[in-house]
């Protein structure tokens, strides 16, 4: 078994799409994923389980029905379980995100992003 670390940067340089995750590793029953965001995202919540958000670049707005989080580089927001919220951001983003695998990123098994690895 081979160890070395993952670079997030290089792992978000080998693909252009915006809001669809790719995996880079798992840990403890969990995807670490990075996707690249622009635009805005529909409004959707995940009944079954917490969506966590970490800005590596740029500043996104999470839209939640009783006010927005702003993150900029370095900061993470976690929503809640079943909380509706909406991800826009003007220019692009990357960021990475935890969540339990097999979860969709639309909220909705039928219209998420295919589960991809990097």
């Amino acid at each position: 078994m081979t160890h070395k670390a993952i670079n997030l940067n290089e792992k978000l340089s080998q693909f252009t799409e915006h809001w669809s995750p790719r995996t880079v590793t798992e840990f403890n029953g969990h995807d670490i994923m990075v996707a690249k965001i622009k635009g805005e995202y529909h409004w959707h919540s995940h009944p079954d389980t917490d969506d966590f958000f970490l800005v590596i670049s740029g500043t996104i707005t999470i839209r939640l029905r009783d006010g927005d989080v702003v993150l900029n580089p370095g900061e993470l927001f976690v929503i809640p379980k079943g909380v509706e919220h909406q991800p826009i951001c003007a220019e692009e983003a990357h960021i990475m995100l935890i969540e339990k695998s097999g979860t969709p990123n639309s909220g909705d098994a039928e219209t998420a992003a295919p589960r991809q690895f990097i």
